[in-house]
């Protein structure tokens, strides 16, 4: 009876090795397409937003209507008609936020180079992709301030009355404070970021020592907040410019205005430098530091953080203060950036957007960049869409709802597309029970 060799290595061939790795790679990339991650589930929401967003504009459209009244006589016409309604909507949205293709034309006839700056046709070129760097500058930030309490297992929706303490800051050292060049602008920003943490601390300081749900606070200091501001600016002798009857302040000093970083034909300003640097500041805190951890330690398990040693209820306070501070920088930015005033309308709805662009950035300092550059360039966009092609400006705000609305729902986009369940990988952060769960 013979016997048989025990079991060693097989041995393999070049051939071999690479026929396994071309094996194992296509359902790798097979996978990470159908699984339903965050990544996959992000863009397919924004992906049947822009679908449903063109449908609601083509059928919305008199014309399109007339055209599909004669549906069977005439089909190719209603379908032709109802194709270039949403599509030319979402062209003109792109030529008012990215680039013209038509403005580059006109640059390229100029005689010189010198010539084509002299006269604005550079700043033409450039001048969508600018507008969209304004209007995503203060949702970057009051994103990011939402965003980081998260981290912490703190819902901060008081962006509004944050962003009010931060105008009202930056807008008072702003007119009445004389300053020095630069030096003025400094100031300004800082006493921004100060009046906004000090919203922000407040809520977290009460929550740290009462228990307080930061909702609750959050959403009564926004009031508290909106009719103070209406206070300030209803009397000459506090913060109304002298001399009139309107709810607004006297016009900013030229010294405290943000300095424009692409010349005079284009709004963008420092003010976006300012928030990437804030956004790559937040990441670094919360992944590079030991006061980071902690963070996301007590976002993770508030109870397991404390029998560790860890003082939650600082880390509580911390975060609203700095979420505050960032919501106040969104405030300079616009006082100090694009307004140089501050009255009753400037606060805007930047505190409910700062919710959605946290939601749809997945509360990571990258995903809110990416998330407020999209909805900037929805912004800027939609004044030239509806001018070129008369669609409604509330269709943007359809499709930023209905980007919400998918993100907010990830099984309805996995079952929608028929994706699988992601499988979990690695230690799972705190954003996995809450918004993208």
């Amino acid at each position: 009876m013979s016997e048989q060799a025990p079991p060693g290595p097989v041995a393999t061939t070049p051939e071999d090795k690479d026929g396994a790795k071309r094996t194992s790679f296509g359902p790798a990339i097979r996978d990470a397409i159908l699984e339903g991650n965050s990544v996959t589930v992000t863009l397919l929401a924004i992906v049947t937003a822009i679908v449903i967003g063109g449908l609601l504009n083509a059928f919305t459209n008199t014309t399109v209507l007339s055209a599909w009244g004669n549906l069977f006589s005439d089909p190719g016409h209603a379908f032709a008609s109802a194709w270039d309604t949403a599509i030319g909507a979402y062209v003109a949205l792109f030529e008012g936020s990215v680039f013209n293709p038509h403005t580059v034309a006109e640059l390229f006839q100029q005689a010189s180079f010198s010539t084509a700056i002299h006269d604005g046709f550079l700043g033409a070129v450039f001048g969508p992709i600018s507008e969209t760097c304004v209007q995503a500058t203060p949702l970057l930030l009051a994103g990011l301030a939402v965003a980081l309490p998260y981290q912490a297992g703190m819902f901060n929706i008081g962006g509004q009355s944050q962003f009010i303490g931060g105008a009202i800051m930056a807008a008072w050292l702003g007119y009445a404070v004389n300053l020095p060049f630069f030096v003025h602008v400094v100031v300004c920003v800082i006493g921004g970021f100060v009046g906004g943490a000090a919203l922000g601390w407040l809520a977290g300081e009460i929550k740290a020592r009462t228990g307080a749900h930061e909702v609750i606070v959050t959403i009564m200091l926004n009031y508290v907040m909106q009719y103070f501001l209406a206070y300030l600016l209803s009397s000459p002798s506090l913060m109304q410019a002298p001399g009139g009857s309107s709810s607004i302040t006297s016009a900013i000093a030229s010294d405290a205005h943000l300095p424009l970083i692409a010349g005079t034909h284009l709004r963008i300003n420092v003010g976006f430098l300012i928030a990437l640097a804030c956004a790559f500041g937040v990441w670094w805190l919360l992944n590079r530091t030991t006061t980071g951890f902690e963070i996301r330690s007590v976002g993770a398990n508030a109870k397991a953080s404390r029998v560790a040693g860890m003082n939650v209820e600082r880390n509580w306070a911390l975060v609203m203060a700095i979420g505050g501070g960032l919501a106040g920088l969104a405030a300079s930015t616009v006082i100090l950036g694009t307004d140089f005033t501050l009255n009753p309308q400037s606060y805007g709805t930047y505190g409910i957007d700062a919710i959605t662009v946290a939601l749809l950035g997945l509360g990571r300092p990258g995903g809110v960049v990416a998330a407020g550059l999209l909805f900037g360039a929805l912004h800027a966009g939609s004044p030239g869409m509806q001018t070129a092609t008369g669609t409604p400006v509330q269709i943007v705000q359809v499709i930023q709802a209905l980007i919400v609305l998918f993100v907010a729902a990830p099984p309805l986009v996995r079952a929608t597309f028929r994706l699988r369940a992601a499988r979990a990988r690695g230690v799972s952060t705190s954003m996995s029970k809450g918004w993208n769960a």
